[in-house]
């Protein structure tokens, strides 16, 4: 289907074969931006333009969004200042995006009179639907809310920005991770208020718009507070302030609490703590309302400093999230924790990043296998697989874990690497920081600082010597582990780097980049200098692994293939496919010539590289599979598989009989990257809900 971008027509939606709406007969525009395909109407502004669902034929029908702005102008000079706002508040917005909570800002343009902008699309559903699925949250999970979304208020506010509209429809939980996207920035709102010939204009929702905003227009920081604290009520009540506006106006917020289920009916309550901040955030005198997203933040976290002596493995026991209740759940708190736990999981949620660590001792290990699983001796063999008479799996005693844990990051960690010295555990977030921590004393050893921008990969030299990054600023940088201290930079990438790995020699570099370039870099690391480049994916490369010998290169993008590539020649060697969404993660066999990939359709399979068939598929996970990775040669655990998942876990395989060893449950938190330690006894893994370093040890 198409649709008409006549913002007054009454049915939009054309047959693709139509030249002229067969409502409204204006001609059809197939292309708006020469790239972006309308074919659904997501919202109406009244005639002032409306917001389309659209496919951007320039990148394989890739989902996004269009806002029109259509103002009812008399004249060339107003639809002038008109067109010149818009590219003010489409540069605003470019800078806003840069946040990874906010929708990024792909093109704008004036096309037939008519003045677009292009936005990322977020998968999800927002906190309405959401809402109306699984009913009224909990104070847990408001909490969550108000700690996801207040860092993304101070992000804009400190900017310059108001949202002006914040309400559930307007906020999105992100399906891939959990995290809560602000959406609806009002380029054609606030375009409406300066250009529109009526005066009088407010912009905001009635019942979640602060008094200052609705009598005078004027909208402050605060007044988004207000906003969200009317938006915590909803969700809390499940009472929309939109209804309780139309009946009594603004008296409402001074008896919230007579909206509350009562605990001995569903549990639903408050405590006191956010009781009070729920007022402060409700105050119809702005002059008593909070004033910034820092100060609710700081009564979220009170007394931090009392609770530092609590042990830490109290602090930080693990937890289950609830198959139940389909929104992420913070945690599970015991009776006796309660109240000091709930406010701690609040303070690791604020941080949004963190850094799992799995640690079994060597002597602590015992020869286990998954109940009903072959023998080995009886197990289909991989090609060129280590002999039956090495354990085929991981050792690992089924016996519980005791965490212990270390702060870490303030927002997700997007990838994980070991020195192959084992001394060191490199760390790289969404906070534009990598760590380096100490492995022996967990102890944190630099922070290296220098990237404008997320960080989306790090890898350690062989020598241990030397680090790299790639991060979302497009550039690759390299760093002296011992001192911290930058060496060098690498630049030329034209979109993000998504992923690096050193050759076995440490000659070479390779990069992957994300959707706008699609290219895969190598690098010569004496001379920084770019000795190739690989070119056929038609998507973002998030995964590139060199084997073992250093002769091939293999990569997986979002483009749903892998590629194999020879080096010595630069040719792709052959492209692997099968799977039905991206390629998150490839990593190579200890017998050089097995392939593991991870990807978005939730499975791993595993690849005879000789051939370029499929072995099997790996099915268990319940969310994108987000990073794989096996055990060294030689460790005692023998030839064994590593997952980590959107699901919130790790997973162990038997990659010779494609069976499940053992899930590792990390709680609240999304992992996105995971390593594994030379002597195959520590697995890192990293990704979003807790700001620490987890450390798992067996009980004796």
């Amino acid at each position: 289907m198409l649709c008409c971008v006549n913002p007054d027509c009454q049915k939009p939606l054309n047959p693709d074969k139509n030249n002229y709406c067969h409502s409204c007969r204006v001609e059809l525009i197939p292309l708006l931006g020469g790239r972006y395909r309308p074919t659904q109407v997501l919202s109406d502004e009244g005639g002032f333009g409306r917001t389309y669902l659209a496919k951007d034929v320039h990148k394989l029908n890739e989902c996004c969004v269009v806002k029109q702005f259509a103002p009812k102008l008399q004249g060339t000079g107003p639809l002038t200042k008109a067109i010149e706002l818009f590219k003010q508040e489409a540069s605003r917005l470019q800078e806003l995006a840069e946040h990874p909570q906010i929708p990024t800002l792909l093109a704008y343009f004036e096309q037939n009179g008519y003045l677009f902008l292009v936005q990322q699309f977020i998968n999800g559903q927002n906190l309405l639907k959401e809402w109306e699925t699984h009913r009224s949250y909990s104070e847990t999970e408001i909490r969550e809310l108000l700690l996801d979304l207040l860092p993304v208020l101070k992000f804009i506010h400190v900017r310059g920005v108001i949202h002006r509209d914040i309400k559930p429809q307007n906020i999105i939980r992100r399906q891939s991770d959990g995290r809560l996207v602000l959406i609806d920035f009002g380029a054609s709102k606030q375009l409406t208020v300066t250009v529109q010939t009526k005066m009088g204009t407010v912009i905001g929702s009635h019942g979640y718009t602060a008094l200052e905003q609705m009598q005078d227009g004027k909208a402050y920081p605060a007044s988004d507070l207000f906003s969200l604290g009317a938006t915590c009520f909803h969700l809390l009540t499940g009472v929309r302030p939109s209804q309780l506006w139309v009946q009594q106006g603004y008296s409402w917020v001074a008896s919230w609490r007579q909206y509350l289920i009562s605990p001995g009916k569903d549990g639903v309550s408050v405590s006191i703590e956010l009781g009070k901040i729920l007022d402060k955030l409700l105050q119809l005198d702005i002059q008593k309302r909070y004033q910034s997203a820092d100060e609710v933040v700081a009564d979220l976290t009170p007394g931090l400093s009392p609770l530092s002596s609590v042990p830490i493995t109290l602090l930080t026991p693990t937890f289950t999230a609830s198959q139940a209740n389909k929104r992420p759940v913070l945690l599970k708190l015991n009776n006796t924790l309660k109240n000091q736990l709930l406010l701690i999981s609040s303070i690791l949620v604020l941080g949004l990043g963190g850094v799992w660590y799995f640690q079994t001792r060597p002597h602590a290990m015992s020869e286990y296998s998954p109940p009903n699983s072959p023998s080995p001796s009886n197990s289909p063999s991989l090609p060129n697989s280590p002999s039956p008479s090495i354990p085929p799996s991981i050792s690992l005693p089924p016996s519980d874990f005791l965490p212990k844990a270390l702060k870490g990051h303030s927002s997700d960690v997007n990838s994980v690497a070991f020195s192959p010295d084992g001394k060191t555990l490199s760390s790289a977030s969404d906070d534009k920081t990598i760590k380096l921590w100490n492995l022996a004393s967990g102890e944190e050893i630099h922070t290296l600082e220098g990237h404008s921008n997320w960080i989306w990969t790090v890898a350690f030299s062989p020598n241990s010597k030397i680090l790299a990054s790639g991060s979302a600023d497009k550039t690759i940088k390299l760093w002296n582990v011992e001192t911290g201290k930058l060496v060098r930079t690498l630049e030329g990438n034209t979109d993000g780097v998504t992923s690096v790995a050193f050759s076995p020699d440490g000659k070479t570099l390779a990069s992957g980049t994300a959707s706008k370039d699609m290219k895969i870099k190598l690098w010569n690391l004496e001379t920084g200098k770019l000795i190739r480049t690989l070119e056929g994916h038609t998507d973002g490369v998030p995964s590139v692994a060199f084997s073992l010998d250093g002769k091939t290169l293999a990569s997986g993008s979002w483009d749903k293939t892998i590629k194999l590539w020879n080096l010595n020649t630069g040719k792709e060697i052959r492209t692997l496919k099968g799977n039905a969404e991206s390629i998150l993660s490839v990593a190579f066999a200890p017998d050089g010539v097995t392939l593991a990939s991870g990807s978005k359709d939730k499975t791993i399979k595993l690849w005879n590289l000789n051939t370029g068939k499929e072995i099997r598929t790996l099915k268990g996970h319940k969310d994108k599979v987000n990073s794989v990775a096996f055990l060294p040669s030689g460790t005692q655990n023998g030839l064994t598989l590593v997952s980590g998942s959107s699901d919130k876990t790790i997973k162990l395989w038997n990659p010779l009989t494609g069976k499940e060893i053992r899930t590792l449950e990390t709680g609240s938190g999304y992992i996105y990257a995971i390593a594994i330690s030379p002597n195959g006894q520590t697995i890192a893994g990293g990704g979003s809900g807790e700001n620490i370093l987890k450390i798992w040890q067996p009980i004796h």
